[in-house]
């Protein structure tokens, strides 16, 4: 397993090492004692599963304090853009975006701190993304950034005609606008 930091702090790509042979291939998708020894020392409580077509694009989520998550990210079929939105105030990459492909056949994993506002769209016909929450769900804590904030430039790589979006992610605030209590340490 490789861990490296991207150039966000404490946004973590993880690379995971396949084994494969005749039968098929095997690998830890998470090992508490490797990521401890690398300083991640989150305490996973929720798995979180979800089923898209092509063109559905979901986000920008995230939960407020005290409820912020921690999230770890893959994909267990098709191909998804993953996209994290540093919303920390005092960061030096406040406001910027940073995204990767995540598939079943490349096996990366995308941590993402709190402070980060999450979604993804899906660039195969089909994806199943699983990820792994620090905390639980509450409903009181959510917020969001709609999808296609003009500040954020977000290519999303699906075009725009093809995008299938909900209406609650479609109502989402600007970024400018939306509710947030993170401060970058």
């Amino acid at each position: 397993m490789l861990i490296t930091e991207t150039t966000f702090p404490g946004l973590l790509m993880i690379e995971l090492a396949k084994y494969a042979d005749n039968r098929g291939y095997f690998f830890e998708a998470y090992n508490e004692e490797v990521f401890h020894a690398k300083g991640i020392k989150h305490r996973f409580v929720q798995d979180n599963q979800s089923n898209s077509l092509y063109g559905v694009i979901r986000g920008l989520h995230y939960q407020m304090e005290p409820y912020a998550q921690v999230k770890l990210v893959r994909v267990l079929q098709g191909t998804i853009l993953d996209v994290a939105v540093d919303i920390r105030v005092g960061s030096p990459t406040y406001g910027k975006y940073y995204s990767i492909e995540l598939s079943a056949e490349n096996k990366k994993q995308l941590l993402i701190p709190a402070g980060f506002a999450h979604g993804f769209s899906v660039l195969t016909g089909e994806a199943e993304v699983l990820y792994k929450c620090n905390t639980f769900y509450n409903k009181n804590s959510e917020g969001g950034i709609v999808y296609n904030d003009e500040d954020l430039q977000i290519d999303w790589k699906i075009p725009v005609a093809k995008q299938v979006v909900s209406e609650k992610d479609k109502n989402n605030p600007r970024f400018s606008s939306c509710k947030n209590n993170f401060n970058f340490q």
